[in-house]
C-alpha cells in the first residue's frame, strides 16, 4: 500500500510540472520543494490499526496468547498429543523426558515474547547446564541457556542463534531470575522451484538488550554440519526443547506479521 501510495505521489508531482531524477541539479530540486503544496507528500489513505500496547503482565491487543499460566491449551507434545510439560503457580517447566512441545496453531514472520528461568540450583556446565530453546517455525533456534558464568562456545550460549551467530553481548541474569526474550522473526521465502530467495531473519533483544540485530540465517538449525534450506510451508509450529533440564516459561505471546 505505501508503494502505491507512493505511486500516486510520484504522478501528482509529474502533473504539477515537477521533476527529480539523477539529472536535476541540487538548485532545482531546492526551488521545486519550494514551490510544492505540503499537501502533496502526505498520506492519508493509508491508516495504521489502533492497537492497544501491553505491559509487563499484558499482551499487546492483537496478540495471539500462547501461555496465560493456566494450562497448555495451545500446546501439543511431538505427535500432537497432550503436552507433558508441568504447570504450577502460574508457570510451565520442562518435564525432562517428556520432550519438546509445540504450538497447535502455525505461524511464519511474526513478533514472539517468551519469559523464561533457569533453576536456582546450579548443576552442570556449559551446554548442560539449564539448557532449552526456543525454535521458530519448529526449525530456526534461538538457544536457551544458563550463561551467567557459565562457559560454552559463544554460538551456542544464551542470546544465540544456535550454532549460527554469537550474540553482540551476553545479556544473563543469574540463575533463579525472569530472562524476557523478544524475537522479530521474518520467514524466509522461496521460489517456484523450491529455492530460496530470501533467508529467514532474526533481531533478538534479551532483557531489553539488542544481542541479535537482523541477522540472516543461513537454513535451519543443525547441530552437527552446515545448513542447508529445504522448501517448507509457509506457517509452522513454535516449539521449545526439552533437552533434560527443567527450564520454566510464562507469558508467552506472538503477534503474526
Amino acid at each position: 500500500m505505501f508503494k502505491n501510495n507512493l505511486t500516486h505521489v510520484v504522478a501528482g508531482l509529474a502533473l504539477l510540472g515537477f521533476t527529480f531524477n539523477a539529472t536535476t541539479s541540487v538548485a532545482q530540486q531546492g526551488k521545486n520543494r519550494e514551490d510544492m503544496d505540503p499537501e502533496v507528500t502526505e498520506f492519508w489513505e493509508l491508516e495504521p490499526r489502533v492497537v492497544t500496547p501491553g505491559d509487563a503482565q499484558t499482551p499487546p491487543s492483537d496478540a495471539v496468547v500462547l501461555f496465560d499460566g493456566k494450562n497448555l491449551s495451545q500446546w501439543t507434545n511431538a505427535s500432537g498429543g497432550a503436552a507433558g510439560w508441568t504447570v504450577a503457580d502460574g508457570v510451565m517447566t520442562v518435564k525432562p523426558g517428556a520432550g519438546i512441545i509445540k504450538t497447535k496453531e502455525g505461524f511464519g514472520s511474526c513478533q514472539l515474547h517468551i519469559e523464561w528461568r533457569e533453576p536456582a540450583n546450579i548443576q552442570g556446565t556449559s551446554q548442560g547446564r539449564g539448557n532449552s530453546g526456543v525454535f521458530l517455525m519448529g526449525l530456526y533456534e534461538v538457544q536457551v541457556l544458563d550463561s551467567y558464568k557459565n562457559r560454552t562456545y559463544s554460538n551456542g550460549q544464551a542470546g544465540s542463534i544456535y550454532k549460527q551467530h554469537v550474540p553482540l553481548v551476553n545479556a544473563m541474569r543469574p540463575p533463579g531470575e525472569w530472562q524476557v526474550y523478544d524475537i522479530i522473526f521474518m520467514a524466509p521465502r522461496f521460489n517456484k522451484e523450491g529455492r530460496c530467495i530470501e533467508q529467514a531473519r532474526v533481531t533478538l533483544l534479551h532483557n531489553g538488550v539488542l544481542v541479535q540485530n537482523n541477522v540472516s540465517l543461513m537454513g535451519p538449525t543443525e547441530y552437527k554440519g552446515l545448513p542447508i534450506y529445504k522448501q517448507h510451508e509457509d506457517a509452522r509450529p513454535i516449539e521449545l526443547q526439552d533437552h533434560g533440564n527443567p527450564v520454566s516459561f510464562r507469558n508467552i505471546w506472538v503477534r503474526p506479521l
